[in-house]
Formats: C-alpha cells, structure tokens, sequence
C-alpha cells in the first residue's frame, strides 16, 4: 500500500488519487514511481486514471514519472492514460513543457472516465 495515492475502481479503470498537496520530494516520488509503475508491469492495469485534484506542488522528477506511464501504457495495446484535476499551476507547467499535446486531460474523475478508450 502505498500512502501518497490511493487507488480505487469504478468499472473497468483505476484511478490513483494523490493524496498529497506536494509531488517534490524526491524519496517520496521513488515510492510513488514503483507504486505506479508496479500496476502497469505486474497488474497490468491498462486503464490509468491519475487525479490530481489535492496537487499544488509538482516537480521535474514528477513530471518524468507520468511522462514514463503514458510512454509504458502507449506501448500496450487496449490501453488509455487520462489526467485530471489539474489545476491552474500544474496546467501551466504542462503547457509550457507542451505535455498537454501528448497527454489527455480533463477537469475531472467522471469526463476522464467518458474518454478511457472501452476494452
């Protein structure tokens, strides 16, 4: 169990919710990284929801980690990596590092679940 996202399904997806207003330090993302990554690898979990509605604070190092799910879950076939609950600063970050042409994004938890491409 990992204690900085929980994860819950509704239907088919799973949705990881941070549970933390800082996605910085860098001890705590290494725990995160092999949390996320272990759904993907070993319960191939192909439907990722990430939610970051409680996130203000995120880092490069954070960023590196969705950016290696979305590379993971695009290389699987029937899969879909949605992003929502971003708020305006995150929404910044991702613009400037133009991440918002690569990933999906949406205001919240039910529309991201509308575009998770169906099995």
């Amino acid at each position: 169990m990992n204690s900085h996202f929980n994860i819950t399904t509704v239907e088919k997806y799973t949705i990881v919710e941070f549970t933390e207003a800082s996605l910085m330090d860098p001890i705590a993302l290494e725990e995160i990284a092999s949390g996320l990554y272990y759904l993907i690898d070993v319960e191939d979990k192909r439907l990722i929801i990430l939610d970051f509605e409680r996130v203000q604070y995120i880092s490069s190092q954070a960023i590196g980690i969705v950016i290696q799910m979305h590379k993971k879950l695009a290389a699987m076939k029937r899969s879909s990596f949605v992003l929502c609950g971003v708020g305006d600063r995150l929404m910044e970050l991702i613009k400037i590092t133009r991440l918002d042409r690569i990933l999906k994004i949406k205001p919240t938890q039910k529309e991201a679940v509308k575009v998770v491409a169906p099995l």
